[in-house]
Parts: C-alpha cells; structure tokens; sequence
C-alpha cells in the first residue's frame, strides 16, 4: 500500500507544504522586521540628529532686588543677655518686570520680615539647618506680600546674631 501512495504522489508533496509554509512564514516575518526597523529608524533617528544642532537660547541671568537692612532684638528667656540678629537680604526673581512689581510693596515685605524675626529664638538659627528653615520661612512669606509675582529665592548677604 505505501508503494502505492508513491506511485500516485499524494504523500511527497503534503509533507513538502508544511515546509514552504513555514520558510515562506519566516521570510515574512524577516522583512516585517527589516521594514519595521527602517521605519523605526526614519521617524525617530533621523530628524534627532539635525534638531540637536540648533542653538538654545541663552538663559537670562537672574536679578536681585536689595531689602533694607534688618537689625531686631531675639526673644530670650527673662534674665538672660539680650541677642540681636542683623540680617542684609536680597530678593532672586526671574525678570526685570518682576522688580518693578516688588518695590512698590517693599514697605510691607520689610514689615513682614520684622515680625517674623522679631519671634526668633537665638536657637531657631543654630546651624545651617536652622538657616535653611529660615530661608525658606522668608521666602514662603514673601510670595504671599508680592502674590502673583514670585520671588525664586530670598538669599543672605550677610548674616550677625549678637
């Protein structure tokens, strides 16, 4: 019977497809990849390269606005020494329209200022953790006097607690 089944023919070519099929499954799927990869390449390689080359503009460097110098007596226990704390400050924003927003209010950002101060403890100030603290107090209060205008950061040009 298998010579037969020879002699017709019917045998060799049904094992021969599944064979074809899957070399012609595998060819299709190596120039889906080829193709894909060169897509890839196209959309997001190719253009990447030219952009890089342009110039960014430059970043405009930061103005400082002076605060008034600020000298007021520490809180201390009764009996102890008074302490003083005399603090030169100065305001960090981004633009000059920025400046001319904050002089207009610089009455109240000193008033501001001295109050917060004036609560002090001379160990509130202890360290640059402390200095850190403060930092960021004045800064979060001085937002709040100048609102919508934003200050990026109040900084310390010279700092005596005495």
């Amino acid at each position: 019977m298998a010579d037969k089944e020879e002699a017709d023919g019917t045998e060799a070519p049904v094992a021969a497809a599944p064979k074809s099929k899957l070399k012609l499954i595998i060819m299709a799927a190596a120039v889906l990849a080829i193709v894909g990869g060169g897509a890839t390449w196209f959309f997001f390689f190719r253009h990447h390269g030219e952009e890089m080359h342009a110039e960014a503009p430059a970043p405009k460097p930061p103005v400082f606005v002076e605060v008034p110098d600020l000298l007021v007596n520490l809180v201390g226990s009764p009996g102890e020494r008074v302490q003083y704390l005399k603090v030169k400050l100065v305001l960090e924003v981004k633009e000059d329209k920025q400046v001319e927003a904050i002089k207009p209010t610089m009455p109240r950002i000193t008033d501001i200022f001295q109050t917060y101060l004036r609560e002090l403890r001379p160990a509130d100030l202890n360290g640059s953790a402390g200095l850190f603290r403060l930092k960021e107090e004045l800064t979060r209060r001085v937002n709040a006097a100048v609102s919508p205008t934003q200050v990026s950061a109040v900084l310390f040009k010279e700092i005596v607690v005495q």
